[in-house]
C-alpha cells in the first residue's frame, strides 16, 4: 500500500508543534502500525532528517507504553486493540493518516508522539500499600472470595495504564483508569484495611494531576484496549461516597 501520514511533530513542551505530511510506499498489510512508523524512521534517519518520537516497549498489546490518535481514534480503529497490535490491513491503498498525541493537560507532551503520563504513577502512589501480614503464604481457601468479586476484580486489574481512555474523554478525566485501580483491591478481603483512604487519596491526585471530571460519557470504555466497563466509574463514586462520609467530609462529590 502507499499511504500519506500527517503526523504531529514537536520538539519540545514548548514548541507550539504542527502537523508534518509524509508519504511511505510499499507497506505491508501485515505490518503493525508500529513497524510502518519504523520504516518511515529508518527513511528519515538516512536522509538525515530526526526521526518521529513515540512511545513503545513490549509491542504485544500488555505493557500499555504505546499511545497514539490514529484519525481521532485513540488507538485507531480496531476496538480491544492497542496501537502497537494494530495492523495495517485495517486501512487501504491510497489513505491519508492522521498520527497524534494522546489531548489531554494531565498529558504534557514530551516530543512529537510521547507524552508524559507520570500523572499515573502519582494516582498509584497515593493509593499507599496493601497491609500484608509476614510470614509464610496463607492455605489458598483460608479467605473465600465470591466468584463474581474474583472475577470483577481481575477485569479491573486488566488496565494497563496506557491513557487512551482520557484520550478519548471530552472533559479529560482519568476516572476510569482510577477506578480500575480503586476496584481492582476494594473488591478483595486484602484491600479492605486501606479502602476508604485508598479511594479518598487516588481521587484526590487524580484532581492534582489536572484531569478533567467524568461526566459519564462513555467515550473511555470504548476506547479501552482490555474493555474495562463504565460500571467500574460507579463502584469508585460508591466507595469515594462512603469514604468522605466516614471522614465527616461534605465538600466530596
Amino acid at each position: 500500500m502507499n499511504l500519506t501520514l500527517r503526523i504531529w511533530r514537536q520538539s519540545g513542551p514548548r514548541d507550539r508543534g504542527r502537523m508534518v505530511t509524509y508519504r511511505v510506499e510499499d507497506v505491508s498489510p501485515d505490518m503493525s502500525f508500529l513497524e510502518m512508523l519504523d520504516v518511515l524512521n529508518e527513511r528519515l534517519i538516512l536522509g538525515g532528517e530526526e526521526p518521529i518520537a513515540f512511545d513503545h516497549d513490549c509491542r504485544e498489546g500488555i505493557c500499555g507504553m504505546c499511545g497514539l490518535m490514529i484519525n481521532g481514534d485513540a488507538h485507531g480503529p480496531q476496538r480491544g486493540t492497542t496501537a502497537c497490535q494494530l495492523h495495517m490491513r485495517q486501512f487501504s491503498d491510497g489513505d491519508t493518516i492522521d498520527i497524534e498525541p494522546w489531548r489531554a493537560r494531565a498529558f504534557p507532551v514530551i516530543k512529537d508522539l510521547v507524552v508524559d503520563r507520570s500523572a499515573f504513577d502519582r494516582i498509584i502512589a497515593a493509593g499507599g500499600y496493601v497491609t500484608a501480614p509476614t510470614g509464610s503464604a496463607p492455605e489458598a481457601h483460608a479467605t473465600p472470595v465470591p466468584k463474581a468479586d474474583a472475577d470483577a476484580a481481575f477485569e479491573s486489574a486488566a488496565c494497563i495504564g496506557c491513557g487512551a481512555c482520557v484520550a478519548a474523554c471530552p472533559n479529560g478525566s482519568g476516572m476510569l483508569f482510577t477506578a480500575a485501580k480503586v476496584t481492582q483491591l476494594s473488591l478483595l478481603p486484602q484491600g479492605q484495611p486501606e479502602r476508604y483512604t485508598r479511594v479518598l487519596g487516588m481521587v484526590d491526585a487524580h484532581d492534582e494531576a489536572g484531569f478533567g471530571g467524568c461526566t459519564n460519557a462513555g467515550e473511555c470504555t470504548v476506547v479501552c484496549p482490555k474493555g474495562i466497563p463504565l460500571n467500574t466509574i460507579g463502584r469508585l463514586n460508591r466507595d469515594y461516597l462512603r469514604a468522605t462520609t466516614k471522614r465527616g467530609d461534605t465538600s466530596g462529590t
